[in-house]
């Protein structure tokens, strides 16, 4: 389908607000886990910025350029995988033991019935239970630090996910559902860019 230039420019804001917020995380890691982290957020923006990409390049007349939008989930997957194995790390850096099977194997498996499917939507399996990890985990972080503020705008960014990743990968779109959803999108990236420097803030609050 033809995007209009604006929609397709307004598809990089909720992209710029995730890579912002999971930077912010490297606050809450902490020194030791902070690389990983910001790996974690170049890999999602890099799936992010591809699929818009793509989208920009569509709606400015140049060339279908479909490996740029298959791109999207895979790095999703491996960013979120990253992130999720960070987060749920111990102080010793070790994570627990069932997250490395996890996060090697499901998308290793996910991948596998993107081939068989020649699709892949397979990956936003792995990538949206990876950003489940990672969601539930900042919610009950925000929760023990007394933020409750911070606690519903990060569960607000989960159920975004929940609800407008399947709805993106839906083929059949018109343009003004579209819309609504980059706008629910960028609405709920905010929350969780606002929530990460808050949960990052409270952590430096708290240390000695």
């Amino acid at each position: 389908m033809t995007y209009p230039v604006a929609l397709a420019a307004e598809d990089f804001v909720p992209v710029v607000l995730t890579v912002t917020g999971v930077c912010l995380l490297g606050r809450y890691a902490g020194d030791r886990h902070r690389p990983g982290v910001l790996l974690a957020a170049a890999l999602i923006g890099a799936g992010g910025l591809s699929k818009a990409g793509w989208k920009l390049i569509v709606a400015l007349g140049g060339p279908d350029l479909p490996w740029l939008e298959l791109m999207l989930f895979p790095l999703l997957t491996a960013g979120f995988g990253l992130l999720a194995w960070i987060l749920t790390a111990h102080h010793d850096g070790s994570a627990p033991g069932w997250i490395p099977p996890l996060v090697i194997g499901l998308p290793a498996l996910c991948a596998g019935g993107a081939v068989l499917a020649g699709s892949t939507l397979p990956l936003l399996v792995s990538t949206m239970v990876f950003a489940t990890l990672s969601g539930v985990h900042l919610i009950l972080a925000a929760r023990r630090r007394g933020d409750l503020l911070a606690a519903a705008l990060f569960g607000v960014q989960l159920l975004g996910f929940f609800v407008l990743s399947p709805l993106a990968a839906r083929p059949d779109q018109t343009v003004a559902l579209q819309w609504v959803e980059q706008l629910s999108n960028t609405a709920a990236q905010g929350a969780f860019a606002v929530a990460a420097f808050r949960l990052g803030r409270t952590r430096q609050e708290v240390s000695p």
